[in-house]
């Protein structure tokens, strides 16, 4: 155990009881999520759906909920389920964070890599093991009020007509108005890595892909309206834009307001169809003496939940369980059937152990990407910022 490690495990035991109870008893399994709002409204239907006991804890979302999460898994009291990020793996398994999944227990429970979609389940292996479950897709996604697409002349029996290129995606925004966040979920770092990756840009960054994606998110800013999430919104949900770029978890938000809108898949701009999105998954956290009885409990609920992920479907996000993306009861949920096949196109951050959700690198990077939005950094000067963003990350000493 390094430095960091000892400090961080002497803090876990430390504060493992005000983060909730790490270990429970015998006849409830402690499980930590980040799951507030609607989403957490439906993990809790989700758990009480199920037949095994679940003593779930809710901490803050984003660095909060990491940092106590890696101090309780380094300290060896931790949970034994909790959610991650699927983007967080590569800070969480390589550091022995987390425990392997064993793949016989998996697949006595149907969970199985050929029902998952191969973008995720491959993100969820590390050195040949699995060690996450995932329970969705959640992409980017483009709203489109039919109202004002239609008056635009943007739609073709209802729907939004093919949109392809930056002169397309230019125009569609120019003549029905885009509402555009800079937000916590909807980062800036998610836009340009959905450009990037659709030019098929390889590593974190090759200077002519990214200073192309950040040319056209210029041209983007320029005609949008770019605001905080919640003005972006309001925006939207009001009709006074015709599009929203955000991540399809603001679909019940629309629903609630019966705003008159369906939503597409992002575009397919460049080369190849690619959208940056993210997974939660179930993992288990480690365990300085890991009970094998409580670890086969543990994949048993976590096969109940991902069984339940219709419920989860309804809040936006697409299940990743395929046997519940394929049900016709699943088909038949619109609009959330309609962006299916962004799951098949996810691109989740770059396999490095400061990206991911709520990461260093999509805080910094999103900061001079949001100022190329707003007008106030020229693309190239962003290439700048952006490389020498990457270069301090490289350089700062991985936490194993």
């Amino acid at each position: 155990m390094n430095r960091r490690t000892f400090i961080l495990a002497g803090a876990a035991l430390a504060t493992a009881t005000g983060a909730g109870a790490a270990c429970s008893g015998p006849a409830g399994l402690a499980y930590w999520n980040l799951f507030s709002g609607g989403d957490g409204a439906r993990m809790t239907e989700m758990v009480g759906a199920i037949g095994a006991r679940l003593d779930a804890v809710t901490l803050a979302w984003g660095t909060p909920y990491y940092t106590k999460l890696a101090m309780a898994a380094a300290g060896g009291r931790a949970p034994d389920l909790a959610v991650l990020h699927l983007s967080r793996l590569p800070g969480f398994a390589p550091l022995g964070l987390l425990d392997p999944f064993d793949d016989d227990l998996l697949a006595a429970h149907g969970l199985t890599p050929d029902r998952f979609p191969a973008a995720v389940w491959n993100r969820a292996r590390h050195n040949g093991r699995t060690y996450a479950v995932p329970l969705d897709t959640h992409p980017l996604v483009l709203f489109y009020n039919t109202e004002l697409c239609g008056k635009a002349g943007l739609l073709q029996d209802g729907k939004l007509k093919p949109v392809r290129g930056e002169r397309q995606l230019l125009d569609a925004f120019g003549k029905a108005g885009l509402a555009l966040a800079a937000a916590r979920d909807v980062n800036p770092w998610r836009l340009f890595w959905t450009l990037y990756r659709q030019q098929n840009g390889q590593g974190l960054l090759d200077d002519g892909k990214a200073l192309t994606a950040l040319r056209l998110l210029q041209k983007i800013g320029a005609t949008a309206r770019f605001t905080d999430n919640n003005a972006a919104v309001a925006l939207f949900g009001s009709g006074q834009a015709g599009f929203f770029w955000n991540g399809e978890w603001e679909l019940p938000t629309f629903q609630e307001q019966h705003t008159p809108f369906d939503v597409a898949p992002f575009p397919q701009i460049y080369d190849r169809p690619a959208v940056h999105a993210d997974s939660h998954s179930f993992v288990l956290p480690h365990q300085r003496d890991r009970d094998p009885a409580r670890t086969a409990r543990t994949v048993a609920a976590i096969a109940e939940l991902v069984g339940q992920s219709l419920t989860w479907a309804r809040g936006g996000h697409i299940p990743a369980y395929q046997p519940v993306a394929a049900s016709p009861a699943y088909l038949n949920l619109l609009p959330q059937a309609n962006y299916r096949s962004a799951a098949a196109e996810a691109e989740l951050d770059p396999p490095v152990w400061f990206a991911g959700a709520a990461s260093d690198l999509q805080s910094s990077a999103g900061a001079t990407i949001g100022a190329v939005l707003g007008g106030t950094m020229s693309p190239e000067a962003a290439l700048g910022e952006l490389k020498a963003t990457v270069v301090r990350l490289k350089n700062t000493p991985s936490p194993s």
